[in-house]
Parts: structure tokens; C-alpha cells; sequence
């Protein structure tokens, strides 16, 4: 257990530390908009980057393992889609933001850093994928939904064409797909590029996780809805279970793999559902509200999924 909590705590603690800092330090909100570009636009696809490159290039085609990861969390998203449709009547549009609250993990900023960290560089390309995977399936998901029910005034022509924008032109998916490349023609980079790539990839993981504790810090908690505590049981504890047996169910694994698959996929609700639901104009404070919780007890969920790996309780 001891093991787990040294883990662990390293990682909440960036957390905690942006945490206060964006309680003591009184600045608004809108103040982290360049580390959010540094970490989005350079740091992160630096760090994906560099671990798929350096990667065999047969380890990247395992579509099984892909497909299976992406399903889980599609499954995860519909659960959580046909409770609210429940809840709210039929409403399309705050539905699907409660589904993204049960499906859409806090992958990019949260994962790399954990899984590493957990698991060390045999988890970096799983990592990697899973990130580019889960946001192809959010950034379609999002605007598909809000189109086919009337909640976008654009067309459905025009709606496909912005999806395909934005899943081909995002920068992890860039990144990773410039990876790739790398790994299957073996470029030789110049020493000073490898060094900046090196430099800016040991910077993403930090700068995300304190960039992460700061906008919990700054989005006050305003209303606890109803309907959360399903949701984030469905985030935190069902989701990782089920990409956990169908995995197990399809065979033939790595054991770090799946260790991997599970840790993202316990990781608590994502920033991007509250841009979202800003967006759309739907569930805004109370998609802030399951950002804030949700992180909160993903320190007791995420330590707990680390300590069963650790134990081989979760046996693969």
C-alpha cells in the first residue's frame, strides 16, 4: 500500500498545488489560456510524439485492442446518455453532455502522467492511442448528437465536414500520427530537435496536472446535481470495469496493456465536458460541478484501481 500512496500522492499532489495556488493566488480564469495553449499545442503532442516514435511500429497497428478501449467507452457514454434521456424527459442536448460526464475521461491532461508513472515506458503507447481514440469518438460524438436532434444551426453537411476538421487537425492526433511516421521510417533528428522534444515531453505531464488543480480551484461549486452520483459511479468505477472484462474477454493482451486501458479509464470526468456544455449552451454549471467532484474522488478511485493492479486483484 505504501508503494500505491508513493505513486499516488506525487500525482494528486500537482493537483493540489494548482489547487491552491488558484485559491491563493487571485487571478481570473481566463489567465491560464497560454499554458493551456503550451500544454495542448506543444508540450502534450511533444510528449506523444516522442512515445510513439520511439515505439516498433508493429505495436501500433493492434486495431483489436483499439477498437475494444473505444467500444468500452462508447458503452460507458450510452449508459450514462439513456439515464439522463430518462431523467430529463427525452432532452437530447443535456443528455449528451451527462453521457460525456460518464464516458469522457480526464485522458490527456491526467493520463499520461499516471500511467508512466504507474507503469512505466511499456505504457506509453497504449497511452497515446487511447487519448487519440477516446477524443476521435468525443469530437464525433458532440457535434453529431446536437446536429441530428436540432440543437446546432448547422447542417448536417456542414456539421461532418467540422467534425473531420477537427479530429484530423487536432494536435494530439497530429502528433501521433507524425509519431508514427516516425517510427516506421526511423528518421535520424538532429540532437538539438531531439533535445526540444525531450525537454518540452518532461514538461507536459507537470504543466498539465497543475493547470488542471488551478481551473477546479476556479470554477466555484454552484449545484450538485441530482443525477451525478450515478454518472460519476459510471465514470470512475463501471467504465474501467468494463474495458477491464472485455479485454479480458477478447484475449491475448499485454498485461500492461490492460493495466493501461483501466487507469485511463478510471480517471475522473475531462475539462472538455464543460467546454462543451458551454458550447451548447446546456448543463453548465452543473458539468462544472461534476468536474470538481469528480476529481475529487478520483484521488480515493484511482488510488484504489492502482492498488488493486498493484495486488494482482485485477488478475490478467
Amino acid at each position: 500500500m505504501l508503494e500505491v500512496l508513493g505513486l499516488a500522492l506525487p500525482f494528486f499532489g500537482l493537483i493540489f498545488l494548482g489547487f491552491g495556488a488558484g485559491k491563493i493566488v487571485k487571478l481570473p480564469l481566463e489567465g491560464l489560456a497560454w499554458m493551456n495553449v503550451f500544454i495542448v499545442y506543444v508540450a502534450l503532442p511533444a510528449l506523444f510524439f516522442r512515445l510513439v516514435s520511439q515505439t516498433p511500429f508493429d505495436q501500433l497497428t493492434n486495431w483489436a485492442y483499439f477498437g475494444t478501449t473505444t467500444f468500452a467507452t462508447y458503452i460507458a457514454f450510452s449508459l450514462s446518455f439513456c439515464v439522463a434521456l430518462l431523467m430529463t424527459r427525452g432532452h437530447i442536448g443535456e443528455s449528451t453532455v451527462q453521457g460525456f460526464v460518464g464516458a469522457y475521461a480526464n485522458v490527456g491532461y491526467m493520463g499520461p502522467g499516471l500511467t508512466l508513472a504507474a507503469l512505466g515506458p511499456a505504457a506509453a503507447v497504449p497511452t497515446a492511442l487511447i487519448i487519440c481514440f477516446d477524443n476521435i469518438l468525443h469530437f464525433t460524438m458532440a457535434p453529431l448528437l446536437m446536429s441530428v436532434t436540432g440543437e446546432s444551426r448547422q447542417s448536417i453537411a456542414a456539421t461532418l465536414l467540422l467534425t473531420a476538421r477537427r479530429v484530423l487537425l487536432h494536435p494530439f492526433i497530429l502528433a501521433t500520427i507524425a509519431g508514427g511516421l516516425a517510427a516506421y521510417f526511423r528518421p535520424d533528428l538532429p540532437d538539438a530537435l531531439d533535445t526540444l522534444i525531450t525537454l518540452l515531453s518532461n514538461a507536459a505531464a507537470p504543466a498539465a496536472l497543475f493547470a488542471l488543480g488551478v481551473t477546479v480551484a476556479l470554477r466555484p461549486l454552484k449545484r450538485v446535481p441530482v443525477e451525478l452520483p450515478i454518472h460519476l459511479v459510471m465514470k470512475l468505477i463501471l467504465h474501467p470495469l468494463i474495458v477491464y472484462g472485455l479485454l479480458l474477454y477478447i484475449g491475448d493482451i499485454e498485461p500492461v496493456w490492460i493495466y493501461t486501458a483501466v487507469l485511463m479509464a478510471c480517471l475522473p470526468p475531462a475539462a472538455n465536458v464543460f467546454v462543451i456544455a458551454q458550447q451548447y449552451g446546456f448543463y453548465i454549471e452543473r458539468a462544472s460541478s461534476a468536474i470538481l467532484i469528480g476529481t475529487v474522488l478520483s484521488v480515493f478511485t484511482v488510488t484504489g484501481f492502482l492498488y488493486l493492479i498493484r495486488a494482482n486483484i485485477l488478475p490478467v
